[in-house]
């Protein structure tokens, strides 16, 4: 059963990630980053910056948890089974630093349905302790139509 389009532009509870110098690192270090400000702390102070800097893509780690309430939220029904990842589009502000505090809110982007498929677009607003918003992110998620005898 589709979504009901009322839930479109629904507005979740905010998350606050703490970031981490060891995550950080272990994120580069699993991405195969090999830029020092990433990994070494002695690099990073020495280009100005307070601690380790988190690559770019970090930002699926410290938005990760704010998709939790949307992807369990009972009005949109989303049929995991049948869940696919179908992109992401980001758009980044000032660097995130080990030490800060990141709160994300999500929200109902967009839904709709074709061919039988249910598509849910997710918007991530990223803000440091600051107020500063380090991160815009567009999550999109496509569930497949079920197969004919499928039940």
């Amino acid at each position: 059963m589709p979504a009901s389009t009322e839930v479109a532009g629904r507005i979740y509870a905010p998350t606050v990630y703490a970031v981490g110098r060891e995550k950080i690192r272990e994120y580069a270090l699993a991405t195969g980053e090999t830029n020092p400000l990433h990994l070494d702390l002695h690099a990073a102070r020495a280009a100005g910056h307070a601690d380790l800097v988190a690559p770019p893509m970090f930002a699926v780690v410290y938005q990760g948890p704010g998709m939790r309430a949307p992807f369990a939220d009972p009005d949109l029904a989303i049929d995991f089974p049948r869940l696919l990842h179908a992109g992401q589009e980001f758009g980044w502000g000032p660097l995130v630093i080990a030490g800060d505090e990141v709160t994300t809110t999500v929200s109902v982007a967009g839904l709709r349905e074709a061919a039988g498929m249910q598509f849910f677009d997710f918007r991530a607003d990223s803000v440091n302790q600051r107020g500063e918003t380090v991160a815009t992110g567009l999550w999109r998620n496509v569930v497949r139509a079920r197969e004919e005898g499928e039940g």
